[in-house]
């Protein structure tokens, strides 16, 4: 991995899907748009107590998605970034970070409601249409 990924992963305005699957198998999908590469192995993002945040308690695993369309599904860009959760944090100086920052991006009511800071470990990348081309190709 490398800068571009992360310069892409973090470049804003995007929105992208956050995929979990709790210890029962149930699946589930969510936007997001605050998840944050922090360096080409880690990625952050805040969480409500949720199903999202329910589910990581059970399984680890998840894959967040980036999509921009094209003309074509063969011209869309975007990543599948296979994610496991490390930890998360319901206090601290990491929190009051997010929720700052989630303030200002989308009001006091929503920084209010984040519940934690998870931190995940990069296991995998993907490209959004699986060509055969690195994941590189599709961004």
């Amino acid at each position: 991995m490398d800068e571009k990924l992360m310069e892409y992963f973090n470049k804003q305005p995007r929105l992208g899907c956050l995929s979990t699957s709790g210890k029962d198998g149930k699946v589930d999908v969510a936007c997001f748009g605050s998840p944050r590469m922090v360096d080409d192995k880690t990625v952050i993002m805040a969480l409500r107590k949720n199903r999202t945040f329910d589910n990581l308690q059970g399984n680890p695993n998840a894959v967040f998605m980036i999509v921009e369309p094209g003309k074509t599904s063969l011209d869309w860009k975007g990543v599948r970034v296979y994610l496991k959760m490390k930890g998360y944090e319901t206090s601290g100086e990491n929190l009051d970070r997010a929720r700052v920052q989630a303030a200002k991006a989308a009001g006091e009511e929503a920084a209010k409601a984040l519940h934690a800071v998870v931190t995940f470990a990069v296991e995998e990348v993907r490209p959004i249409v699986d060509s055969g081309q690195g994941w590189e190709k599709s961004i």
